[in-house]
């Protein structure tokens, strides 16, 4: 796969150490399809580094997903957002974001949503500044539910966190191909993560004999880590700032783990 990086800028950050901030928008491709996806890496550093995959909200890429992708960069990882939707294809409106996402998410199987982020993991795995055996992927909402998919597809990656993400799947039998280990962030509320819908998935892992754990995190619904989201739980989705905290440090902790044991 070609990509090609273009819109390159530099800034320097004030966190406990310097780091140089480099971000970059990179234009890829999937079965013909135009993709273009966001990079953040501390450019102070030039040897490799572990890499982290992030999948965006039902919203595509948008100011929110670029500053967690910032945020991990900052922390020392090489992020990469993936386009799940195809270049200019950003939702304005819930109507559109439910569209999109359902593109990829309805239907017998999800082969589509699976090859898309497999597309951004190759990459991700591509730079050169990754070191491409220590590699995790990350997700929100949708994303949450598609990198588990990419788990499921067999995908040779570390482990994979999702925030708040759907845990059902039309294939749960595939669980059997994840090859890392899982982590699943949710609220103790979350209207898309049922009582039911969490015991089929811990059923689903146990079956896979997955190496996996779940958080559940209490007051907190459906896409407790975006403030743009209001705090009004009443309306099944809403920001908790413990849950986000509290779920950010959980994701440090785990590739602490998993990144530590290669």
């Amino acid at each position: 796969m070609e990509y090609l990086l273009s819109m390159a800028c530099m800034v320097l950050l004030p966190t406990r150490r310097r780091v140089a901030l480099r971000t970059e928008t990179v234009e890829y491709s999937q079965d013909g399809a135009a993709l273009e996806g966001y990079l953040a890496y501390d450019d102070s550093v030039k040897r490799p580094r572990p890499g982290v995959l992030v999948i965006h909200e039902w919203w595509g890429i948008n100011d929110y997903i670029k500053r967690r992708t910032e945020q991990l960069a900052e922390l020392g990882y090489l992020a990469f957002t993936a386009d799940i939707y195809g270049k200019d294809n950003r939702a304005k409106t819930r109507e559109e974001a439910m569209a999109l996402a359902g593109t990829f998410r309805s239907g017998p199987d999800r082969t589509l949503l699976r090859a898309r982020a497999n597309a951004g993991l190759n990459v991700l795995k591509k730079h050169p500044l990754t070191d491409s055996q220590r590699v995790a992927a990350i997700g929100y909402c949708f994303g949450g539910t598609a990198v588990l998919e990419l788990a499921r597809s067999g995908a040779d990656i570390t482990g994979i966190v999702s925030f708040h993400g759907g845990l059902g799947t039309p294939e749960p039998a595939d669980a059997k191909n994840i090859r890392g280990t899982v982590l699943v962030l949710t609220g103790a509320d979350d209207p898309s993560a049922r009582p039911d819908q969490v015991i089929a998935f811990e059923d689903e892992m146990r079956r896979a004999s997955v190496d996996w754990y779940l958080v559940s995190y209490a007051n907190a619904v459906h896409g407790f880590t975006n403030p743009a989201n209001g705090t009004n739980n009443s309306r099944g989705v809403a920001y908790n700032e413990k849950a986000d905290m509290r779920s950010w440090q959980a994701m440090k902790d785990f590739f602490n783990e998993i990144f530590k044991e290669q």
